[in-house]
């Protein structure tokens, strides 16, 4: 909800799905998620019998929650702020791109970024996979938390995905935080191309 720059994704792909299934975000941490559907495909289930039920099913508290969550998102613009930070981390991570060579891509949309590394060589020790874990490790160690949660699909990719409520200045920390990182983890591997550009996301 909101954090691709939008209310949902599908939405700046210009498609209207049959299902759309939410959660995390609408429940502010409260077990709450949400199914939604046509009349048409509901009306079916309906005559086919079928019965969602959970232990939580229609429960009013964090039904209230999900309200509010989705009042305040609306209420304070979190898409379309997502959609404006999104674009001031984007340009700082393409300019730690320009600085470090190990980077491949950045992509993504919003506040849902992706830093993909690329191997420094052939061995295991500086693999995409590898390169990705010691920037994460290290820029925890820094004070930056991203991409700790780690998965095999993730591969040398870092999912980089700051709070709906971030600020500029929370962005330009954790930018340099994240350089910080990367100076440590390559300093000793591979030189940096050139002087970093960072000041210019700041300035913006």
């Amino acid at each position: 909800m909101g954090r691709t720059g939008t209310m949902f994704a599908f939405e700046r792909d210009g498609v209207v799905p049959d299902l759309l299934v939410l959660s995390k975000t609408l429940g502010a941490g409260l077990p709450l998620a949400a199914v939604m559907t046509t009349d048409k495909i509901s009306q079916t289930a309906d005559d086919r019998g079928f019965l969602f039920y959970t232990t939580h099913v229609n429960d009013p508290l964090p039904a209230m929650v999900g309200l509010k969550v989705i009042e305040v998102v609306e209420r304070d613009g979190l898409a379309a702020r997502a959609a404006e930070l999104g674009d001031r981390l984007k340009r700082g991570l393409r300019a730690l791109q320009q600085k470090y060579d190990c980077i491949g891509d950045v992509r993504g949309r919003g506040l849902l970024l992706g830093v993909e590394f690329e191997a420094l060589d052939r061995g295991q020790r500086h693999s995409a996979r590898a390169l990705s874990n010691t920037v994460t490790d290290k820029a925890l160690h820094v004070g930056l938390s991203a991409n700790i949660v780690r998965t095999g699909a993730c591969d040398g990719v870092m999912r980089i995905a700051p709070p709906l409520t971030a600020t500029d200045a929370d962005i330009d920390l954790g930018l340099q935080l994240l350089d910080a990182a990367l100076e440590q983890t390559l300093g000793n591997l591979r030189p940096v191309r050139k002087a970093p550009a960072l000041a210019v996301v700041g300035a913006q």
